[in-house]
């Protein structure tokens, strides 16, 4: 294949390590980093898009609109905690909440292999309608396709939202600064080793379950406490490792957090311990990073801790000027290591 030209658009062919896609492309790692730096943004990037949010905010008939999309694939589709569907819902919703935005609307494109019973079309169904009338949004428009016996894995589920932010509210990277404080809402890598064991075949004494959920109405909650947030994310694909990266190198930042703050559950340890699987590796589905001002640190919490689904919040690290663009972790000897994005994928198939 030659150059993409098009109406005096040129572009180039990128040159990558892999000429065709690898399954760690998907993973949200430096693959995945890879894959849009050198083939999508050169094609379809402006100013929005090159933000590399969750989701894009821009200016509508004189106020802003969150916009985000999202593809669930998740295998397997029924797991300890929830499913595809209520998962598709909670994921899109939380895109548009971690810009402050208040979700309103989605939709919701199904991609459904032939044999899929209708038992488990209804309840994935009625699970979404339950996860939006939790949320608090409408399902508004959607479409369905059907293909053949082994074109895909049951059934692959695509949503976008729409959102409103707030008049004179402010989110992003561009407001991140040393000294500030990094909140986590609670415990690590449940969703991930959820599915993965679901998936193995495996049980422990205390069940590993997906901690799926909306979280735009904690981020109300947050909002509203009067403290100074500065960025928040929801730590998905390659978990809170990732996210973190991501925030150091395009913030020009050093992170550093310290191991005993880091909340993790002792099923889901027990699990990530057997597969020797580090949990800060690991996808979440409704858990929120953010970074705030220090001295509005304690104010924000104790508003995330009065939410049942921030019960467990605390805070896990700060922003520092030192080592910019890396994250780097302490262990309670005080030795201090670098936590580095990813390079192949861990957990295929997890959301």
């Amino acid at each position: 294949m030659s150059d993409f030209n098009l109406n005096g658009f040129s572009c180039p062919l990128p040159k990558l390590d892999y000429r065709t896609v690898q399954l760690a492309h998907g993973s949200g790692g430096k693959l995945s980093a890879e894959l849009i730096e050198k083939v999508f943004l050169p094609c379809f990037g402006n100013d929005t898009l090159n933000k590399l949010e969750d989701q894009a905010v821009f200016a509508w008939d004189g106020g802003r609109i969150a916009f985000t999309t999202d593809s669930f694939v998740v295998s397997p589709i029924f797991f300890p905690g929830g499913n595809i569907g209520e998962l598709a819902i909670n994921g899109t919703v939380n895109d548009l909440a971690m810009s402050g935005a208040r979700p309103l609307y989605l939709s919701v494109g199904f991609i459904i292999e032939e044999g899929l019973s209708i038992e488990q079309l209804h309840e994935i169904a009625q699970s979404m309608r339950r996860a939006a009338d939790v949320a608090g949004v409408m399902i508004i428009t959607g479409d369905t396709k059907v293909v053949n016996r082994g074109s895909c894995d049951q059934i692959f589920i695509n949503t976008s939202g729409i959102g409103q932010v707030p008049t004179g509210l402010d989110l992003g990277l561009h407001r991140i600064q040393p000294g500030d404080a990094v909140l986590i809402s609670g415990t690590m890598a449940d969703h991930g080793m959820a599915v993965m064991t679901s998936r193995a075949g495996l049980s422990f004494q205390s069940q590993v379950r997906s901690d799926t959920a909306a979280l735009n109405h904690l981020v109300s909650d947050m909002l509203a406490s009067g403290g100074q947030l500065k960025a928040m994310r929801d730590p998905t694909r390659g978990g809170v490792a990732t996210t973190l990266n991501e925030w150091a190198k395009s913030a020009k930042v050093g992170i550093k957090l310290e191991e005993q703050n880091l909340p993790v559950n002792a099923g889901t340890r027990g699990a990530c311990e057997i597969l020797g699987i580090d949990p800060l590796y690991v996808a979440n589905e409704g858990k929120l990073l953010a970074v705030v001002e220090t001295a509005d640190a304690e104010k924000i919490l104790a508003a995330m801790q009065k939410n049942a689904l921030g019960r467990e919040a605390r805070q896990i690290g700060f922003i520092t000027d030192q080592h910019k663009g890396m994250v780097t972790l302490k262990n309670i000897y005080g030795v201090e290591r670098v936590i580095d994005l990813p390079v192949g994928e861990q957990l295929p198939r997890i959301c």
